[in-house]
């Protein structure tokens, strides 16, 4: 069983930066793909980034491409999304995840964190 606590939400200008964090508990976190899934309020989740615990392979969702950086600390347990020149867009419940079948390209995550507000002011 994997457990997952997100911190990190809060509101942010447009343009701005923010770094989200996910700390992780669990066994054999290393055969795990991590990830970050957001949702705004009535609409339908959407996958953002997704990280490898072991070898650190990457891969996002072109909207966040270029501007979003998913990080992981092997020491601590924790995955980092560090969001930068943040859009009104961006706004939204962010999730941290985990997907016991170390899906890159097809996140579907077995485990749900709790989720964080971020927000972006235009």
């Amino acid at each position: 069983q994997v457990q997952l606590v997100e911190s990190g939400g809060e509101l942010v200008q447009a343009g701005g930066s923010l770094r989200l964090s996910c700390a992780a508990s669990g066994p054999t976190l290393s055969r795990y793909a991590m990830g970050w899934v957001r949702q705004v309020l009535g609409n339908e989740r959407e996958f953002v980034a997704a990280i490898l615990w072991s070898g650190g392979s990457t891969y996002y969702a072109n909207s966040v491409k270029g501007r979003f950086t998913i990080s992981r600390d092997n020491a601590k347990n924790t995955v980092y999304l560090q969001m930068n020149s943040l859009r009104p867009e961006d706004t939204a419940v962010y999730y941290c995840a985990a997907d016991s079948f170390k899906r890159l390209v097809r996140f579907r995550p077995d485990y749900w964190g709790q989720g964080t507000q971020v927000t972006v002011s235009s």
